[in-house]
């Protein structure tokens, strides 16, 4: 389908630019006349085999096959009039019956349906990791501080960033308790700012009803409390009446090992550190005088000051909470101290340790094999440095690579490793839980576990072929990249994960065209793909300022769909362009 999109240059001139989707890839030619047997028309049969021998669907199903045949008559009955879907829905009845009715299907309509994300998206959509594993065996979707709208300073708080990341699939919720202005009931507020807060209540109401739309696996809440007594009591009041019978806590304190996301599946889980003894001072209201700082950050997170260690002392301190709230506490708590060694240690009973980005930067650095052994067991989580006022966000593979399950994310932000921790929450149906590779679970006969800095063989090798794009004349305006001419679209081909893996490349720069084609190829040697994302960035190139942002995505590799795929871009933020994509193939060598 053609046109024209004209551009006027000073008021005076107007240049003209033809505009043409692009036809069927020398690729797609060639696979179509392969399997057509060099015939005009794919039959069903053929069809059925193309999607199993080259796409790898070995586990279509009758129905699967029944909707895609669906989809390609009405692909070719769309443009007539008087042709509902209904009435063509209703005409086909079983698989059988479809690929009877199709006389063969053309090369145009192959493409098309190629081009289907509904069909040929590079994911699957379905949750398909073993799911009964302890919950320390996964990656977890995690929020910091989730209740804040903008920054870490002065923002609204709401409930609204919460209902929002429950949506995009966020399985743990940070909420930061403290009491009001008249210590009669319980906020949620960046203690020590100028945040202005938000009802507990209002947060948990909204939990409740949104925890499980997107996914039904549990939902954790993580507590930073700064409550007394009393309102801790309110707290647990207000927690068990909401949540009901969805709220889990174990019957007895402490667990050897976790239970798994099957066997949480509805459920919603408090984790804490056990509430220490609250004390009647300016410094416990969040608009009191600021504690002395553990670090040299002003605006150091509440998180890194307040969680405790799992010792003696917090037992102490947890007699002395309201016993109705600290019964709640199902994952229990704690913060680094003393050498690393012994913060490390995996004897007696789970828990959860928390540690900023930059702590855990030094002790994977001199305790590597220690905090691998950690998470193999326990949970890590990990959230910015106090100085990320902007919440911004750091690169999640820093805790990816040592196992740590929850780093936590400024969900309300955008940038590159946001992109990353969306892309890596894609995997296993975007349901938030990701099971961690074998490399982060085993030991070896000595005891030797995974060392993400060392050199590693090649393990398989990812080809990617990046063929076209499509969809920005549709969700962009004529002058959006360029105001007296089509835009001229590069695209960047990235892996991200071990360090001995991470490499860039990109295509071309195709001129004045809203309809790239690159035609071009890419290899990767990946030494560990299990952790490896792939991203992709459309750019706009500009020889005067800075190239122009076309859309983005990052998947992850171990979860990529060999064959070809039409990939959805996103905008910066993470939410998917309407009709932005590009349609590439994949496959992997092994070595």
């Amino acid at each position: 389908m053609a046109g024209t999109h004209n551009y006027k240059i000073f008021k005076c001139f107007n240049l003209k630019f033809t505009v043409s989707e692009p036809g069927p890839p020398d690729d797609v030619k060639y696979i179509f006349y392969k399997f057509s047997s060099g015939g005009d028309h794919l039959s069903a049969d053929q069809l059925g085999l193309f999607l199993e021998k080259h796409q790898g669907e070995s586990d279509l199903t009758s129905s699967d096959f029944t909707q895609i045949v669906e989809k390609i008559l009405q692909l070719r009955n769309q443009n007539e009039e008087n042709e509902s879907i209904e009435k063509k829905n209703e005409e086909i009845e079983t698989s059988t019956e479809a690929a009877s009715s199709i006389e063969g299907i053309s090369l145009d309509e192959f493409f098309h349906f190629l081009l289907l994300n509904d069909f040929n998206a590079p994911l699957k959509s379905q949750v398909h990791h073993d799911m009964n594993a302890p919950l320390s065996h996964y990656f977890i979707y995690t929020g910091h501080n989730s209740y804040l709208t903008g920054n870490q300073l002065s923002s609204d708080c709401s409930d609204v960033p919460i209902i929002k990341s429950l949506l995009d699939g966020v399985r743990v919720i940070e909420l930061d308790l403290w009491p009001n202005s008249t210590r009669d009931d319980v906020i949620v507020v960046h203690g020590r700012t100028l945040t202005s807060p938000v009802a507990l209540i209002q947060c948990l109401k909204s939990i409740k009803e949104y925890a499980f739309v997107k996914s039904h696996y549990p939902v954790i809440i993580t507590l930073e409390d700064h409550l007394p007594t009393d309102l801790q009591a309110n707290v647990a009041e207000m927690v068990t009446e909401i949540f009901g019978e969805a709220l889990y806590y174990p019957e007895t304190d402490g667990m050897a090992e976790f239970p798994s996301p099957e066997s949480l599946k509805g459920r919603i889980l408090i984790s804490t550190k056990p509430p220490k003894e609250y004390l009647e001072s300016e410094c416990s209201s969040p608009t009191g005088q600021m504690d002395e700082p553990e670090t040299d950050s002003k605006w150091q997170d509440e998180s890194d000051e307040e969680v405790e260690d799992l010792n003696a002392s917090e037992e102490k301190s947890l007699q002395q909470c309201a016993p109705e709230y600290g019964r709640l506490i199902t994952i229990h708590a704690g913060k680094p101290k003393g050498q690393a060694k012994d913060y490390l240690s995996v004897v007696g009973n789970v828990g959860r340790l928390s540690m900023c980005e930059q702590r855990l930067l030094k002790t994977s650095a001199s305790h590597g094999d220690e905090v691998i052994r950690f998470t193999q067991k326990n949970i890590l989580r990990i959230f910015p440095k106090g100085t990320r006022v902007s919440s911004s966000n750091f690169r999640p593979h820093i805790g990816w690579n040592y196992g740590a399950q929850m780093v936590a994310f400024n969900m309300q932000g955008y940038g590159r490793s946001l992109w990353f921790m969306q892309g890596m929450f894609r995997g296993n149906g975007g349901c938030g839980y990701v099971k961690k590779p074998d490399c982060l679970l085993s030991r070896g006969p000595h005891g030797e576990v995974f060392n993400p800095t060392r050199a590693l063989p090649v393990k398989t090798t990812l080809k990617v072929k990046v063929y076209l794009g499509t969809g920005w004349s549709s969700d962009f305006s004529q002058t959006h990249f360029d105001s007296y001419s089509p835009p001229d679209f590069y695209t960047k081909v990235c892996i991200v994960g071990v360090d001995n893996d991470k490499v860039k490349k990109k295509t071309k720069v195709i001129d004045d065209d809203w309809f790239p084609v690159w035609d071009e190829g890419f290899e990767f040697p990946l030494t560990v793909p299990e952790l490896a994302l792939l991203r992709i960035e459309v750019r706009e190139y500009d020889r005067h300022e800075s190239d122009d942002f076309g859309g983005q995505t990052c998947l992850p590799v171990f979860e990529l769909r060999p064959g070809f795929r039409s990939v959805p871009l996103y905008d910066k933020k993470g939410s998917q362009l309407k009709s932005v994509r590009l349609f590439m193939h994949f496959v992997f060598v092994s070595c």
